[in-house]
């Protein structure tokens, strides 16, 4: 990357302070761009899902990773349900989505309280694994909450064979008037298909380990049995290891990274995969060279620009994320390692900013948590707009959740101290509900944004890019209207 007339800028930069300048392509389609990574996680999209108790769990990770990313499980959820989780994922079909289903006997009230756990907005009603019919919300609308859903399901159903072409399937549900048709195996229920995740299907490559089993990544912190939780978590077959804390520039990190590289070559050694290691978080070169030297593969850069984030305010400390990003991705590549952008993003146009920087992928939360496969559940405000609650990592509530098992004093007084949002209401958009269709936007934007240099991939994006800076009101120039002025 390069600034537009070589105009160094004498301040560092946040990503409403930069615009792309296009360049001459023959890059002719968004579909002629390979988004696939370079940083050995396998990923076919630079996105990750940050490790944030609201926004990565077992359904988050699942549809992210059958898109091409990648979502990392916090470091605070307890290892057996980490496992239930990795296993989960790991049982997930590539293709078809995980259907939300029900026994003919469910009630239509835990139905309904089940359907919003998935986009998709059905559930399937199977007993002995056969399809007996499907259920939506339109379907339970008005009636008594303890009917069960055999008297109300739809009987009709369209039902599509594993291995079916999916532009055939989406011609067949277009014909036929419906969304929303399951797939199965010898008759048993494998899966379900929309239209949307015929034509995604199609689009997108899923991101699989050696087995071609989705991916999913974990975090470990920096206090505690660190190699005993690392060697925990490679045995569950977790594909990228993420050691975090929210200052990854210090001493203990420098103790607990080697560690956990010591706990990576054992697995490697044993079962011949290498899982890369991420730890951070940084925003310096110094800090990227020092973790790199302790073993790290990639390193997390971005001190304070994520939503839930209160650590500028509260301490002073943090740096503007683009120019953070393009220090540290220098510094790694000199390095041979690789950076995440975490944290910061709230458009596409940030997504593709950071990569022009130098990141191999960028990581996202706060954006993520108002979504349908965000874990937490779905709520409906006063005005009717369902939202999910999100938290910081560093809040008192993440704090206290992360020290359940210290004494009553110690855990009351760490909780008195916080860098984060303990409660935030994320709605969810009305046309983008599920986190695909964040993802098709994001992806739309940033594909279009390498076709505007000229470049195939990540690696010519950077390479390519030339990059300007703007006043505050250039910014605003860029923004579109929703209404006439």
């Amino acid at each position: 990357m390069k600034f537009l007339n070589d105009l160094a800028p004498s301040h560092d930069l946040t990503y409403n302070d930069v615009f792309m300048v296009p360049a001459r392509s023959d890059v002719t389609s968004r579909f002629d761009v390979d988004l696939s990574t370079t940083d050995g996680t396998g990923t076919t999209l630079p996105l990750v899902v940050a490790n944030m108790t609201a926004v990565s769990g077992k359904r988050m990770a699942e549809t992210i990773a059958r898109r091409g990313g990648i979502a990392i499980i916090p470091q605070d959820i307890p290892l057996d349900i980490v496992a239930a989780t990795v296993d989960r994922v790991k049982a997930a079909h590539t293709v078809y989505d995980t259907p939300v289903s029900v026994s003919p006997s469910t009630t239509v009230g835990e139905a309904l309280s089940l359907i919003p756990k998935r986009a998709h907005g059905a559930a399937v009603v199977v007993e002995d694994g056969k399809v007996l019919g499907i259920v939506t919300e339109h379907d339970g609308a008005e009636i008594d909450r303890f009917t069960q859903v055999q008297q109300v399901m739809t009987t009709d159903v369209l039902t599509f064979q594993v291995g079916i072409d999916p532009r055939d399937c989406f011609n067949e549900m277009s014909a036929r008037h419906v969304d929303f048709a399951p797939v199965l195996d010898g008759g048993v229920l494998a899966g379900v298909l929309t239209r949307k995740s015929a034509l995604r299907s199609t689009i997108y490559q899923p991101a699989v380990d050696a087995d071609g089993h989705l991916v999913i990544g974990a975090a470990v912190g920096i206090n505690g049995d660190v190699s005993g939780k690392a060697a925990a978590l490679l045995a569950m077959g977790i594909d990228v290891l993420v050691v975090d804390t929210a200052h990854g520039h210090q001493d203990k990190m420098l103790e607990a990274l080697p560690v956990v590289v010591a706990a990576r070559d054992a697995h490697e050694a044993t079962t011949g995969h290498r899982v890369p290691v991420a730890a951070g978080n940084v925003v310096s070169a110094s800090g990227v060279r020092d973790l790199v030297a302790a073993g790290a593969d990639i390193v997390k850069v971005g001190v304070g620009p994520g939503a839930m984030c209160t650590t500028r305010m509260m301490t002073g400390v943090g740096r503007p994320q683009f120019s953070a990003v393009l220090e540290c991705a220098a510094a790694a590549r000199e390095a041979g390692a690789h950076v995440w952008a975490d944290g910061g993003v709230r458009y596409p146009r940030d997504v593709a900013l950071a990569l022009a920087a130098g990141a191999a992928s960028v990581m996202i939360g706060s954006w993520f948590a108002g979504t349908l496969e965000s874990p937490g559940d779905l709520i409906t405000g006063p005005d009717g707009r369902p939202y999910k609650e999100s938290f910081g990592m560093a809040s008192a509530r993440a704090v206290s959740n992360r020290t359940r098992d210290a004494a009553g004093f110690e855990r009351a007084r760490m909780a008195l101290f916080e860098e984060g949002i303990s409660s935030s209401r994320m709605f969810l958009d009305p046309d983008r509900p599920g986190v695909e269709d964040l993802v098709d936007s994001i992806i739309a934007g940033v594909r279009s944004s390498a076709t505007y240099a000229g470049a195939r991939s990540i690696e010519q994006f950077h390479a390519r890019a030339v990059v300007g800076l703007q006043s505050s009101a250039g910014y605003e120039e860029g923004r579109p209207l929703h209404a006439s002025w």
